[in-house]
C-alpha cells in the first residue's frame, strides 16, 4: 500500500511541474514516466488516462484551496467592494505553499494553462466537481456590481481571467524584467497583488 502510494505521488509531482513548465499539450506520459522513474503501466493503473492524470494533478490544490477560498468569501461584511472580494483570495492563494514551497506560482500556472490550452474536459471538470464554489465567487462579485447585465460580466470576468493568465504564465520573467529596470524584487505574493487593484478597476469601468 505505501509502496503504490509513492508511485502514485512520484507520478503526480513529476505530472505536475512538466504540465506547469511546458504546458498539457507538450507533456507526453512518456516525458512523465521517465521523469517520475516509473513504468507507463503504472500510470495507467493510477489514473488510467492522461486526462485522468491532469484532473488529479488539479485536485490536488482544488480540494485544499476551493473550500478556503468558499470561507473566506464569505466571511466578507456585505458591503465589501470587488477589490476586496479578490483580495479574500489571496490567504488561501499563499496558503497552498504548505503542500511544497512552489504551490501557489505551480497552481496559478497549472490554472493558466488549461485556460490556454483549450482542455474542455477540465471545464466540466471544474463545473461538476467545485460548481457550488465557483458560484459563491461569482454571486460575490455581482453583489458587488449589481448594475453589469449579465453578459457583459460574462467577458469581463473572462477578460480578467485571460490577465491572470498571461501575468502567471510569464510571472518569472516579469519580475526579472522589474528587478532589472525598477530595482523591484518581487515573489509571487507581490504579483498577486498587484494585480488586484487592476483587475477590480476592469470589472466595474464603465
Amino acid at each position: 500500500m505505501a509502496s503504490a502510494r509513492g508511485t502514485k505521488n512520484k507520478i503526480l509531482n513529476a505530472a505536475e511541474k512538466l504540465f506547469a513548465e511546458r504546458g498539457f499539450s507538450e507533456t507526453s506520459l512518456r516525458l512523465i514516466t521517465s521523469k517520475a522513474e516509473v513504468n507507463l503501466a503504472s500510470v495507467n493503473y493510477h489514473f488510467g488516462s492522461k486526462k485522468e492524470l491532469i484532473r488529479a494533478v488539479l485536485a490536488r490544490y482544488l480540494d485544499v484551496f476551493m473550500p478556503a477560498a468558499v470561507t473566506s468569501l464569505e466571511q466578507l461584511p456585505e458591503d465589501s467592494s470587488l477589490e476586496d472580494v479578490f483580495s479574500s483570495l489571496v490567504n488561501p492563494l499563499l496558503e497552498l505553499k504548505r503542500l511544497h514551497p512552489e504551490a501557489t506560482s505551480n497552481f496559478l500556472q497549472l490554472i493558466s494553462r488549461g485556460y490556454i490550452e483549450s482542455q474542455g474536459h477540465l471545464r466540466w471538470f471544474f463545473t461538476t466537481h467545485y460548481g457550488s464554489s465557483l458560484a459563491v465567487f461569482i454571486n460575490a462579485v455581482k453583489s458587488c456590481a449589481p448594475d453589469i447585465p449579465a453578459s457583459d460580466m460574462f467577458w469581463r470576468l473572462h477578460f480578467t481571467l485571460g490577465t491572470v493568465v498571461f501575468t502567471m504564465a510569464s510571472s518569472d520573467a516579469l519580475m526579472e524584467i522589474a528587478a532589472a529596470d525598477f530595482e523591484e524584487h518581487n515573489d509571487i505574493e507581490t504579483v498577486i497583488r498587484k494585480l488586484i487593484p487592476y483587475m477590480a478597476s476592469g470589472v466595474t469601468s464603465s
